[in-house]
């Protein structure tokens, strides 16, 4: 079966209520199994405009992706993300 990822490129502008969704976010990527790949704040940037903190979260399958993104958990913790930072986020399967 191949893998699922959520891709995110956040433009953070309230640094304590990124710190803040960091804190809520981590548990519900645990209960789902996640495992992040990448966190990088200061990705290299070869086209299109600066994307601020890179993430790649890496799950089982496609379907549990999506089941950690609608879970009640991440649902509260994306609340708090959504006042502290534009987001651009996706979810992918593997190949």
């Amino acid at each position: 079966m191949a893998k699922g990822y959520v891709v995110a490129h956040i433009r953070v502008h309230d640094k304590e209520g990124f710190e803040r969704f960091k804190e809520m976010a981590g548990p519900a990527i645990t209960a789902h199994s996640g495992k992040v790949l990448v966190r990088n704040p200061n990705p290299e940037v070869r086209e299109g405009s600066p994307s601020g903190v890179a993430v790649v979260i890496e799950f089982e399958s496609l379907e549990i992706a999506r089941t950690f993104y609608e879970s009640e958990q991440y649902t509260q913790a994306r609340a708090v993300r959504e006042t502290a930072a534009e987001t651009d986020l996706i979810l992918v399967e593997g190949m």
